[in-house]
Order: structure tokens, then sequence, then C-alpha cells
């Protein structure tokens, strides 16, 4: 190309951007319209719609092909996705003082809440964010602890499946605390990008008019953050005298196990005792936690087992509850493209997750299914997420998702609680119903799940809300991670820990920038919508004992909710389905009071609390 033709061009870009700059400064001086601010707002959605449908695509393939290719093109996709949001939400100010109709200011207001992540303006900046948002995930995910075999022979290396599978079975403290510090060196080496996430993802909440990423997020529920924190102390404070009186009531149970020199009979639990990796559900010691002599009157990994089911059939199980309910099938495509088992030919993200790819009907679940009650259950949690998409798939871009994310996590776990000895017998799982003499049983069995996940629901954003304002300095990441746990949980580190570790970062929702206190919202909505589903269906007797399989009444009240999506405050969308306009922890103390009741008789003369 000549100089002169150089110039030229040049000069035609220096006459188009002066006319691009007075067409945007003649737009500012002329007053917005409604009209302009429902046009920005189609062309923006259908924006948004392509990005994250390509974004979804790309992360599908990274989580499912873990390479360094497949990373960076995650990265390039979410990045787009965040950029274009920023963007949007800024030229949104434009409309800042219109008075709108309810539902476009809906949309504007969401329109600012919809990256959790998002990226500084500077594009350098924006594209550092992604990077290291998805070498996070890809460490997260090829992590892996390698421990001599003995001998000559290579070493043992193990993934996060294979050692939480350690945590839940074995019953040796060295092989617990083996597996345990294993698996949390996984974090270490994420730390410093981590910081550097923060400081980048706050930048890009400043830009957006928040003081840090956490005030954001806490920005999403229909109330103010300090609003939004009360509630939380509120219900925490409503569950608090069941969790002590469960905590009390296990650890007593482990010191008879492991004796006195193991963990203490009035202090906190070493996390490696309780069955998971986090310590989050203490499930997997059913067997230490059930009293002397007393076996549980059915196991379900036993039944499923010896039933036949594989990965495959488990799924079709969870798909027939909701089919039961009155909602179609699921598409032929989702039985195609999720992944139900681990390839042995690559690595993947094991971690279940439910994917909406274009907002339509490409709904998938990412598993590495076993037959195993746990995994039954947590089938059933990921088809809700797929049904609540498909409910909603006819609302716009911005209001297709959950009423909050609460909402989300909650409706399949809703489902979940109806699988009860009489719907295993329903299905053909169980051939007889235990004795009303067992329910407690059942309940500590529930409990040791939806009970002691409570406080670990509630530690990992208050963990991650301090980091984001800076109460929480890198220098304490650590040491205010085990702080809380300890506050909250009453659970301890199993050994020493210093700075020089990043225990946060064994815990996938960290390095992969998911918000949590959905999953802590979820354990209280989820009794609220089971009780009002419960009702629906004409169930009569104790709320522990009902099952709202195969209730055409139910699935419609259910199907009014989900239809909703984001379209209205969530207070609004709860009404629908409840009666109720508030959180409320009620309907979970109604379904565990037999229990309280119990633990309180066995804990008498025992210490409560550490």
């Amino acid at each position: 190309m000549s100089s002169s033709v150089r110039r030229l061009l040049r000069g035609a870009v220096a006459v188009a951007t002066l006319l691009a700059a007075s067409t945007l400064h003649a737009q500012a001086r002329r007053a917005a319209t409604v009209a302009e601010a429902q046009r920005f707002m189609a062309r923006a959605e259908a924006e948004l719609l392509d990005l994250s449908v390509k974004a979804q695509r790309a992360e599908w393939v990274a989580e499912t092909y873990i390479t360094d290719d497949t990373e960076a093109l995650t990265a390039e996709a979410g990045k787009n996705y965040n950029m274009a949001v920023v963007r949007l939400a800024g030229e949104a100010r434009r409309f800042a003082r219109l008075r709108l109709p309810a539902d476009l200011k809906r949309k504007f207001m969401l329109l600012r809440l919809a990256s959790v992540a998002p990226p500084p303006a500077d594009p350098a900046k924006a594209e550092e964010l992604a990077q290291i948002g998805a070498s996070l995930t890809g460490d997260y995910g090829r992590g892996t602890y390698c421990r001599p075999s003995g001998g000559s022979s290579a070493p043992e290396c193990l993934q996060i499946g294979a050692l939480s599978n350690i945590l839940a079975t074995s019953r040796d403290p060295a092989q617990l605390l083996d597996a345990w510090q294993g698996w949390h060196r996984v974090g270490a080496p994420m730390r410093d990008r981590y910081t550097r996430f923060v400081q980048l993802s706050n930048e890009g909440a400043r830009s957006l008019g928040f003081a840090n990423t956490g005030e954001m997020w806490r920005s999403n529920y229909d109330m103010t953050p300090a609003q939004f924190d009360a509630e939380l102390d509120r219900i925490w404070g409503q569950m608090r005298p069941l969790y002590l009186q469960l905590h009390a009531y296990v650890r007593r149970k482990l010191v008879e196990r492991y004796g006195p020199n193991v963990l203490p009979a009035n202090g906190m639990i070493p996390a490696h005792l309780l069955g998971n990796m986090w310590a989050q559900e203490w499930g997997n010691i059913a067997d230490i936690a059930m009293p002397a002599g007393v076996r549980p009157p059915y196991d379900l990994t036993q039944l499923l087992t010896t039933r036949g089911y594989d990965a495959h059939r488990m799924v079709r199980g969870g798909e027939a509850f909701f089919t039961s309910l009155g909602f179609d099938t699921l598409p032929g495509t989702f039985w195609q493209r999720s992944q139900f088992t681990k390839p042995r030919d690559r690595e993947v993200v094991c971690h279940a997750s439910a994917w909406d790819i274009d907002a339509k009907n490409d709904v998938r679940i990412k598993m590495c299914i076993e037959p195993t009650g746990d995994d039954f259950v947590t089938v059933h949690h990921e088809l809700g997420h797929n049904f609540y998409q498909r409910a909603y798939q006819g609302q716009p871009y911005l209001f297709q998702n959950g009423a909050n994310d609460g909402f989300h996590e909650a409706i399949g776990d809703a489902v979940a609680l109806s699988i009860t000895p009489r719907y295993l017998q329903q299905i053909g799982l169980l051939a007889q119903l235990p004795s009303e003499g067992m329910d407690t049983l059942l309940l500590l069995r529930q409990a040791l799940d939806k009970v002691a996940f409570l406080p670990f629901g509630l530690v990992i954003d208050k963990w991650r809300f301090g980091v984001f304002d800076g109460s929480i300095p890198p220098s304490q990441y650590n040491a205010a991670w085990w702080r809380l746990r300890g506050q909250y949980q009453g659970v301890s580190a199993p050994n020493a820990r210093s700075e020089a570790d990043f225990d946060p970062g064994a815990k996938n929702h960290i390095p992969t920038n998911v918000p949590y206190m959905r999953y802590f919202l979820a354990r209280i909505y989820q009794f609220q919508f089971y009780r009002a589903l419960c009702r629906a269906a004409g169930h009569t007797g104790p709320l522990y004992r009902c099952s709202f399989f195969g209730s055409k009444e139910a699935g419609q009240r259910l199907a009014a909710m989900l239809e909703a999506g984001q379209s209205k405050p969530w207070q609004e969308t709860l009404h629908t389905l409840s009666g109720e306009s508030a959180l409320d922890a009620s309907a979970m103390v109604e379904y565990f009071q037999p229990l309280q009741v119990w633990l309180e008789q066995q804990n008498r003369g025992q210490p409560v609390g550490w």
C-alpha cells in the first residue's frame, strides 16, 4: 500500500471518528426516550444471547476436554461476554433517569448484574482476568495427588473423585489425613493468581457502580446488600440451635470411634473425620453416627446396585419424577450430549453441573455418575436445573434465570426430599416400608447432609465477601478461612496450616468463581417449596413422610413458578407457589422437629458447642 493511500485512509478514519464522536455527543445532549431504551434493550439481549451461547459451548468443551487450547478458547469466549456486559451496562446509563415500565427497568437492573466476574474496561486487563479464570478452573480439574505406593513401583496418582471416596469410606485417621492433605495441595499454586483475580474483578465491579464484587453479588436478591446480610443472620439464627445439637451428637460418636487423642470431647471436629473432603456434608459417616446396635432401615446405594442401576438408568429415574408431575420428557439431544460417566481417555471436570447451552432445548448435565445414593439424589438435583431452564425459555433473555440463584438450586432439592421410603417403594427399589419407629433414624440421616451443610454454605461467601471488600487481605486468606469455619461450623483443620497454603482453592467454587450463597439459600427454600408442594398434593401427616411424586396438582403449581423465571422479584415468585413472601426456615424446623427433640435427649449432660 502506498504512503498516499495510507494518508487518505488515515484521514478517512479521522473524519469517521469525528463524525461518530459528534453523533454520540448529539445523542448525549438529546433526551433519551422510553422507545430508545426499548430498542437498546432488544439489541442488548440479542447480543448477549449470541455471546452466551458461544461462551457456553466453549466452557462445555473446556470442562469435558481439559487442554491448554480449550482453556484459551473458553477464556476468550468468557471475556467477550463479560466485556459486552460492561460495555452495554455503560451505554445503559443514558437511560438511568427515565421512568421506565417495570419489566424494562428490571432488565436494566439485571444487565448490570449479568457477570459474576465483571472485567475492567481496559482490554488488556479484561484479557488477563479471563485467562486467570480459565487457568484456575483448569488447575482444579487437573488436580492430582501422587503418593508413594511402596517399593519400587510408580507413585499412585489420585484425583478428587478417588480421594473423596477415601474420605467417605476409610475409617483409618492416618489414611483420611493423607488424602485430605494431598488434595488440599491443589490450592497453593492458585494463591497469587486468585489475588490478582480479585483485584481485576473488583475493578470491573466498580466500573458498574458497585463498591466491589461482593457488593455486586449481594445486590442480586431484590434487596440491599445490608438487608441481605441481615436476612442471612436471621435465618442462621433459626437453624443454629439444631446444628449445635447435631454437632455435639456427631462429635461424641466420633470420639467413641476414634478416641480423645484424635479429637477433643468438647471442641471443634477435625475436618478430615466427617466423611467429605470439605466437611460440608456428613452423610458418609452415617455408620458412625447411628446409635450403637441400630442399623438404618435400608441402604439406597445397595438398593440401586442390587436392581442393576447404572448412570443412564439413574438419570431416567430422575426424569420420571418430573414427568410424573406433568412435565415433558427431556429432548433427545440431552441424552446424546450430556456427560454421565468419566471418560477413560481424557481429563474432565467431574463436579456435577447442569447446562443450558442455547436458551432453548439444548440442556445437559455433566457428571461422573456412580450408582450411589448420593448420586441418585444429585441426579434429581441437576435435573431440577434443566426442567427450570426449559420452563422459562419463553421469557426474554435477561429473565431466563431462576427467581434468584437460590431458587435454581432448590428446585431439584425439593424434589429430592420426595425420595422417601414410599417413593422408593413406588418405583420398585424398596420392597417393604420401614416402621414408623425408624423415622428418627431417617431424619438423622437427612440432617447429616441437610443441616450439617448450613454453616458451610454461609462460610464460603462470607469469606469471599471479606476478600472482595478488603477486610480479609491476601496475607490472611488462609487464617480467615479457618477462623470462619471454626466460628460457624465448629470444624478445624486437621493439621497445622499457614499462609503458604490456600485451602479455599481446594473447593471447586472458589477457582471457578461460582457464588455459593445460593446453596445456603437453597437449603432453606427447598423446604419451603417442598411444604407448599406437599400441601398442593393433599399430603397429611408428618411433613418428612411426604412425596408429591405423581401429583399433577403439585406439578401445575411448580410449573407456574418456574415459568416466571427472573421476570419479577423473587418474593412475588415465591408467593405464587407457597403464599409466602419471605425466606423462612420454619418449614425446615418443622421437618426436623422430632429429630431435635431426640438429639437434645441424647446430648443431655454432654457438652454442646465448642
